[in-house]
């Protein structure tokens, strides 16, 4: 029986995730900033651990805590709406501490116990921003990037150790708790001379014409941790798997 630990439970595509691993057997390690006993059912499968995965020594004590594991989900992440000319740089490093710093910090975390063994699975969750760009989520996208490339690039460096490096790359999500979770930093981040050209950009988002769910990251993500080939990028959602046939 295999374990997967996966950072950002507490709702969204992690919970969904973490939900479906249970359901599917797996021993789960489900983290989250503050922990939420009622999100998932009680199990012997299924432990809840706080994790910060900005603070080392939150990632430290969580490894520990873990144990061996078979399989790392980065998922935890930060969303962020504005205009990029009056976003502070402090909420532009934020944003890379959780989403970009902290995706590789955890998977450092991991790297020597899967090292050691000779196997072993890093699934990071990233976004469709990276295939098809999109207007007022600058520093977000760059921060989803730059994993991007760091994703491509590792694999090709623990292939020699039998270690494996994947992408999950989800859509567009209105379901996900993106807007509510980065609200308080979001203010003011839309000044006047913005306002019209950001209400078209929320009125054509407000009409998608696909989208995903947390139970399309869940599946994509399982795929991921099942398929034994050298396979990358695993998009989410009917929207993303649009995006990458045109790739």
């Amino acid at each position: 029986m295999k374990t997967v630990l996966i950072t950002g439970c507490s709702s969204g595509y992690g919970l969904a995730t973490a939900r479906h691993f249970h359901a599917q057997g797996w021993n789960v390690i489900a983290t989250m900033r503050t922990l939420r006993a009622d999100a998932l059912p009680a199990s012997e499968r299924l432990r809840l651990l706080l994790l910060d995965v900005t603070k080392p020594e939150s990632i430290a004590a969580a490894i520990e805590a873990a144990g061996p594991i078979d399989v790392l989900v980065n998922n935890a992440g930060l969303g962020l709406f504005g205009a990029f000319e009056v976003t502070p740089m402090a909420t532009v490093r934020e944003i890379f501490e959780t989403n970009t710093f902290g995706m590789m910090a955890m998977a450092q975390a991991v790297l020597p116990q899967f090292r050691a063994r000779q196997s072993g699975l890093v699934i990071n969750v990233t976004s469709t921003v990276t295939m098809a760009p999109m207007p007022l989520v600058a520093a977000y996208t760059a921060s989803k990037t730059a994993i991007k490339g760091f994703t491509e690039s590792l694999a090709l460096e623990l292939a020699a150790f039998n270690v494996r490096v994947k992408l999950v790359e989800p859509g567009y999500g209105p379901g996900t708790s993106f807007t509510a979770n980065g609200a308080e930093r979001m203010q003011g981040l839309i000044p006047d001379t913005y306002t019209p050209f950001a209400q078209a950009v929320f009125s054509a988002l407000g009409n998608p014409t696909a989208v995903t769910t947390g139970a399309d990251v869940a599946e994509a993500v399982w795929r991921a941790a099942n398929d034994p080939t050298d396979k990358l990028r695993y998009p989410a959602g009917a929207d993303a798997i649009a995006l990458s046939q045109k790739q």
